[in-house]
């Protein structure tokens, strides 16, 4: 997997703030897992604690479309620009899709998170600052990541929990991969890097979808980290194209 490093300086702004987050203990509230596409929260932060069933802990890449399925995945959000505009195109091509959100982002805009529940699409953790470093951290950093974030992310949706974890960058460790599994998120990874977060232009993007989907079925895109603009226009483009090729759209094996 490509270690995403390009266009990233906002995240820098962040990591003062996500260092500061107390760590999740383990014994801290757990909230109702995301229940289907359309994840109607089951209980809110103040619930009383509740069993969280593990999951596999090795890197999901499949579709639970079937051979034909497609998972859309968009990183970094939310974003109040950019966001809005990737739900509504996803909406008017009746698309769900996987949204992996950074912990602060998420916090910042609960709403959006709220919206992307309401749409049907799944929730991902994507660490508290996007540190594309964390494989190189120590065990205490990279469960301070996963488990703040899990707990921004299901307080903004108002009790949806992630299903998925993907590392930032790709930097999984087989201890992070543990981390997230042991709270019901499965890792998850890519087949197809549009490198949309470069901004080569819109055409550039569709070009990358069309010639690497032979690859697998999880096409990585971001709403957030920069100018996304070409990636709208991109999705614009490659949800229909997609349609027409015959692949049908699902959500990463769990």
């Amino acid at each position: 997997m490509a270690r995403h490093v390009a266009g990233r300086g906002w995240y820098g702004k962040l990591v003062g703030a996500a260092l500061g987050v107390t760590v999740l203990a383990t014994g801290a509230s757990v909230w109702a897992a995301q229940a289907g596409a359309a994840g109607t929260p089951k209980a809110s932060a103040s619930a009383a604690p509740q069993k969280v069933e593990a999951v596999d802990k090795s890197i999901a890449h499949a579709s639970d479309a079937g051979p034909r399925g497609v998972n859309i995945t968009i990183d970094d959000g939310p974003d109040p620009v950019y966001t809005p505009q990737v739900l509504a195109l996803l909406k008017e091509h009746g698309v769900k899709a996987t949204f992996c959100m950074v912990g602060t982002q998420a916090e910042a805009h609960p709403d959006l998170v709220k919206k992307v529940v309401a749409d049907g699409h799944r929730l991902c953790d994507h660490s508290v600052s996007h540190d594309t470093t964390m494989d190189r951290q120590s065990k205490a950093y990279q469960k301070q990541q996963i488990l703040d974030a899990e707990r921004m992310i299901t307080e903004a949706s108002g009790g949806v929990r992630p299903m998925y974890y993907r590392a930032p960058g790709g930097a999984f460790t087989p201890y992070s991969r543990g981390v997230a599994a042991s709270r019901g998120m499965r890792p998850l990874g890519w087949n197809v890097d549009t490198k949309d977060f470069e901004q080569p232009g819109a055409d550039a993007i569709v070009a990358t979808v069309k010639e690497q989907v032979s690859n697998g079925p999880t096409i990585l895109f971001h709403d957030a980290g920069g100018d996304r603009a070409q990636t709208v226009e991109a999705l614009r483009q490659c949800l229909p194209w997609l349609k027409e090729q015959g692949y049908v759209f699902g959500f990463p094996e769990r």
